[in-house]
């Protein structure tokens, strides 16, 4: 049922890009422009659909809210492990995923791939400190790149991307469990001989709602008098949990 929808969609599109084919030669959107973390969030997917004015190949790159990321490196000491070095990134995607028709290497050409922050290899990480030496830099970035694709976060989707015909288009944009909330950003590129002609770019809300965001916003707002209920609520928890053993 979801694949129909999403093709009644696709000709909807072709049809409105129709008379304006010379200033919009692309044009999408997305199945949902929110996704709801609830209580047993296990993860979701949204579907991406749209028209081209001809042939060419679609990139599409997820991005999530940027943010500052430490990334630490420990020693064994005396029989400890202690953080030795420490390196930050500033302005990291917090989730970036990338969906293609065909492989990358395929699609644009390395600088032009670069320019556009096609691939994981290509996302800007930027240093807190500028100072910091090249070899550091790049072993820090494999260890953050790692621990992201290890969470799920950081993915490739290469040939991913299906095409009906020469101009309608559509893919299934999937997010882990632990997607981070926050505002994302959906940006649609028309690849044709190596060269960017077109893009968009969608934005996709990411927000818990219900009692998990109700919690949230209180342990925002009311700090001290949320760790003092979690640690009462411990406390009686563990009262109440000794009394069977009491009466024995």
């Amino acid at each position: 049922m979801r694949l129909w929808r999403s093709l009644f969609c696709a000709f909807v599109l072709l049809g409105s890009i129709a008379p304006a084919r010379a200033d919009q030669p692309l044009l999408a959107d997305l199945s949902s422009h929110l996704i709801a973390i609830t209580t047993g969030f296990v993860g979701t997917s949204v579907t991406l659909f749209g028209a081209t004015d001809g042939p060419g190949d679609i990139v599409a790159i997820v991005r999530g809210p940027e943010r500052d990321v430490m990334v630490r490196q420990k020693r064994h000491l005396a029989g400890l492990w202690i953080n030795a070095l420490n390196v930050t990134f500033a302005s990291a995607p917090s989730y970036y995923a990338i969906y293609s028709n065909r492989p990358l290497g395929e699609v644009a050409p390395a600088n032009v791939a670069a320019l556009h922050q096609m691939g994981i290899s290509n996302v800007r990480l930027d240093l807190r400190d500028p100072q910091t030496p090249a070899d550091r830099t790049t072993t820090f970035r494999a260890a953050l790149v790692a621990d992201q694709r290890g969470q799920g976060v950081y993915a490739e989707y290469t040939q991913s991307v299906s095409f009906l015909g020469d101009r309608l288009f559509r893919a299934t944009i999937s997010f882990p469990a632990n997607v981070p909330i926050g505002t994302y950003l959906v940006e649609v590129l028309l690849v044709r001989n190596g060269n960017v002609v077109a893009g968009q770019t969608t934005p996709l809300v990411v927000s818990e709602i219900g009692v998990n965001a109700d919690l949230n916003d209180f342990a925002y707002r009311f700090a001290a008098l949320y760790g003092f209920a979690a640690v009462a609520g411990a406390v009686l928890l563990g009262w109440l949990s000794s009394l069977p053993f009491r009466n024995k």
